[in-house]
């Protein structure tokens, strides 16, 4: 676990380079009433990281503040406080020992399990939410990057050459 501040920053890239792609003008669209918009998924990203999973790991409660239009109105400030946050976060991570990440947690569901195991939990929230920003980039018409390089089509082309 010793690698997981590197490992996460490469992963965060993927979902960093969606944020450019999101007009600014469409911050607050959501495709359909009750659903989460884009600055909803970029502030719900941020702030469960932060004020969740990285509280809970320094071994404090979590203080997970929604994710509100009114955290950070406007698609200048949405995309500072997804930015800070995630800076905020790396600083604890990267204070953890290999000890801290064997230390048993309690998660906001009163679930108790190693730091690691949490934090594990935390990529795949924000893969899932990754996923929506995908979707809904494609939706309003915004072609999207493949997320390690290649399109399916390119890697099936690639197979069929050799």
């Amino acid at each position: 676990m010793t690698d997981f501040v590197p490992y996460f920053k490469g992963f965060r890239k993927r979902t960093e380079r969606l944020v450019p792609l999101i007009p600014p003008d469409r911050l607050e669209w959501r495709p359909e009433a009750g659903a989460m918009s884009f600055g909803d998924l970029l502030r719900h990203i941020a702030g469960s990281e932060r004020w969740m999973w990285a509280e809970n790991v320094a071994g404090r409660p979590a203080r997970f503040p929604g994710h509100h239009e009114s955290l950070a109105p406007g698609y200048e400030a949405t995309c500072a406080y997804f930015a800070r946050l995630h800076q905020e976060s790396l600083a604890i991570f990267q204070a953890l020992t290999r000890e801290d990440y064997e230390r048993p947690v309690e998660t906001p569901g009163a679930v108790t399990l190693p730091a690691w195991k949490w934090l594990r939990a935390m990529l795949e929230h924000e893969a899932h939410h990754r996923g929506q920003l995908y979707l809904m980039l494609r939706m309003i018409g915004v072609a999207t990057p493949p997320i390690f390089g290649m399109t399916a089509e390119q890697v099936r082309e690639q197979g069929s050459r050799r």
